[in-house]
Order: structure tokens, then C-alpha cells, then sequence
């Protein structure tokens, strides 16, 4: 019987990489606006060559950026490209569709709730206040808790310690197959892939799959 659902955090509750685009686009349009000399989508490609070198977490990154480019850091520059990508940031951080009903309905019938993240827990603590979902959840493993990013096990074990159950009665959703599938069952917890978060997935090795988040009550069956 599943006591708990462990969900994922970025493009499982929340759409991440949509709002790190539109954020990413408003930041370099300011930035252009302030002075910068190149082309758009030539910007675009370098951030996000940096973000796949740094992370999509890296503090710095416009800094990283316009060193790239131009060798230095403009600070008036670099305030537009700020101030631009936490406008939009703010404002475009929703969960999908239906995830507040479904973090509810499995509430009130006793399932307890977790997330597994890789992000830093302050930041995964704002994107659930953000969205108004921070009291649903019962544990929040970010990455300060172990130091270690998924598929390593000891997440995992850590959320399972302080929900107080064993693995075969959580299931994990996310939409990562390498990191939250792999990870959740390395410990023998079933395994739900969110297939709406990334599509292009052709082979996830999960044990479910749901392309939208309300599917998960008939794999609970509540």
C-alpha cells in the first residue's frame, strides 16, 4: 500500500525550464537594451551553454555570461539582465495544471507528502511559498541535506527516514528517468514517470506513467 508520494520538484510540480527560457529571453532583451552588442539568439546560445556547464542553479551566471562575451562585467549591463529575469521569474512561477487538487486529495486521505530535489533548499522552499504549496508537504529534501544530487541513494534515504516509512510504500514522481527514477529505485520505491515534464523521454524504466499530474490517483487508487 502507498503511504507516501515523493515528487520531484522542477518540471514535475513546477514548469522550470519554461520559465528559466522566458526569464532567460527578458534578461538578454534588457541587457541588449542596456548597451550590449550582439544578437539575440547568439545570446541565447552562449547562456545556455553556460547553464549546461555550471548549472541551471549557478548564481553568477550573467556574470559568466558577459564575461564570455565581452571580457568584463558591465554592472549597469548586468542590473537590466536582473532585474529583467526576476520580473519574469516571479511572475511565471505556477505549478502545473491540477497539482494543488491532487496535493490536496491526497492529503486529506492521509497520504503524506515529500519532495526529492537537487535544487538549494532555500530555493525549493520559495518556489513552493511561491506557489502556495509549501504547507503540503511533510519533508523537503533539497540538496544542502545530503550534498549529494540524484540518482545517489542517500536522498532518497533521507526522505525516507523522516517520513518513517519503508521504500515500498512511497512512490516517486519526476521526470528525470537518470536521476528520479534510477535513484527512487536503486531502494526499491515504486517509481512514476512525468511524462508531461519531459516528453522527448522515450524510455523512462519507470513502473508508471502519467501524462497528467490527476493520473497519479488512479495509480494510488483513492
Amino acid at each position: 500500500m502507498i503511504k507516501a508520494v515523493i515528487f520531484d520538484l522542477d518540471n514535475t510540480l513546477v514548469d522550470f525550464l519554461k520559465m528559466k527560457k522566458l526569464s532567460c529571453r527578458a534578461a538578454i532583451d534588457a541587457m541588449i537594451g542596456a548597451g550590449l552588442n550582439v544578437e539575440h539568439e547568439e545570446a541565447i546560445k552562449v547562456l545556455f551553454e553556460l547553464y549546461d556547464k555550471y548549472g541551471l542553479e549557478e548564481k553568477t551566471i550573467f556574470q559568466k555570461f558577459l564575461k564570455k562575451l565581452t571580457g568584463k562585467v558591465n554592472y549597469r549591463i548586468l542590473a537590466n539582465g536582473i532585474a529583467a529575469y526576476r520580473r519574469v521569474r516571479s511572475g511565471f512561477l505556477e505549478p502545473y495544471p491540477n497539482v494543488d487538487y491532487i496535493l490536496l486529495k491526497l492529503k486529506s486521505r492521509g497520504i503524506k507528502l515529500g519532495i526529492v530535489t537537487d535544487a538549494p533548499k532555500l530555493k525549493a522552499w520559495v518556489r513552493l511559498a511561491s506557489m502556495k504549496l509549501s504547507n503540503y508537504f511533510d519533508v523537503v529534501i533539497a540538496f544542502e541535506d545530503t550534498k549529494k544530487l540524484k540518482p545517489s541513494k542517500l536522498p532518497f534515504k533521507a526522505a525516507l527516514k523522516e517520513l518513517r516509512l519503508n521504500p515500498s510504500e512511497c512512490l516517486m514522481v519526476g521526470d528525470w528517468p537518470e536521476r528520479d527514477i534510477k535513484g527512487a529505485k536503486k531502494l526499491g520505491m515504486r517509481t512514476c514517470f512525468a511524462r508531461y515534464g519531459n516528453p522527448k523521454v522515450k524510455k523512462s524504466n519507470a513502473d508508471y506513467e502519467i501524462s497528467n499530474i490527476k493520473m497519479i490517483l488512479d495509480i494510488i487508487k483513492i
